[in-house]
């Protein structure tokens, strides 16, 4: 650059999805995950036969929450993630089962932390989020005094 000509500082943000390598990805992603989902006695009722299209609907959301082309809207709409999934009964034990299996598919990504930690705390923020099944509460004994 020459004296007379100003310098400018840019700084271009990288989405998380162009970091991992696009499409790609949430798709490996997604595989590993609905690898375990097959095999597991508490998640597997939820699901239909045939895994296939559920495969495509959360990759394409996952692809474009994190950057990617917004392909899953245009085919699906808005996510609207509680009233899709409204129709299960998600507890805590669907919500650890759950996690557990986006987690190991996760460890098995070869993320750096950040981008890892970003996943994991959506992951926790979201699957909470769906839980619409709450414990059973035990019954009450009206025999009992209060204690002060």
């Amino acid at each position: 650059m020459t004296a007379d000509m100003p310098q400018y500082a840019t700084r271009v943000e990288q989405s998380v999805y162009d970091a991992v390598g696009g499409q790609a990805f949430f798709d490996q992603l997604v595989d590993r995950f609905y690898d375990g989902v097959a095999d597991d006695p508490v998640l597997r009722p939820l699901y239909p036969d045939d895994l296939g299209p559920s495969r495509d609907h959360l990759a394409g959301f996952l692809a474009q929450y994190w950057g990617g082309p917004p392909l899953y809207s245009a085919e699906r709409g808005h996510p609207r993630l509680r009233m899709r999934h409204a129709p299960f009964e998600i507890g805590v034990a669907e919500r650890d089962a759950w996690m557990g299996h986006m987690r190991a598919a996760l460890a098995g990504a070869g993320l750096g932390d950040d981008i890892h930690t970003a996943m994991v705390d959506y992951f926790e923020s979201a699957a909470t989020h769906l839980i619409n099944k709450q414990p059973p509460t035990p019954p009450s004994d009206s025999r009992k005094l209060p204690v002060e």
